[in-house]
């Protein structure tokens, strides 16, 4: 069985800390894969928001989910401390990839994570270009 290899960029452009919750935990008596996924999203949404964004007032456009991979390394436990630590790997005309690395407070990685995501405009429908100022503000463009 072929599993995913995610390469997470070295450079870390955010880094927050979230505890695992007693709601976050399955029947194996560890982290639930769902549960991951929503730490995720608050990772993102703690990223986006220091910035001044959201994903729905994202500078000028909105961002949608459009995929994501995760390669599960160890468990996690309640009250873990995880540390995620965000870089953007790929960026397209109209999206861009965020990489997560997590690990616990013992410094146990514990997965890697990629979501992408596309600049959206909900109002007419359609993806929208990658917002030039996001792109100054992570030093991705010289301008």
């Amino acid at each position: 069985m072929t599993r995913i290899k995610l390469q997470v960029p070295d450079k870390v452009i955010y880094e927050t800390v979230i505890t695992v919750r007693i709601t976050d935990i399955n029947y194996g008596n560890h982290l639930g894969n769902d549960a991951l996924v929503s730490i995720l999203h608050e990772a993102r949404m703690q990223w986006l928001a220091s910035m001044n964004y959201s994903e729905l007032n994202f500078a000028g456009t909105s961002l949608i989910m459009c995929d994501l991979a995760i390669e599960y390394k160890n468990e996690g436990f309640y009250k873990d401390e995880l540390v995620i630590k965000i870089s953007i790997g790929e960026v397209s005309s109209v999206g861009f990839e965020i990489y997560y690395h997590i690990f616990n407070q013992h410094n146990k990685e514990i997965a890697k994570a990629k979501t992408g995501m596309v600049c959206f405009n909900y109002e007419i429908k359609k993806m929208t270009a990658v917002p030039d100022f996001f792109l100054q503000q992570i030093n991705l463009k010289n301008n």
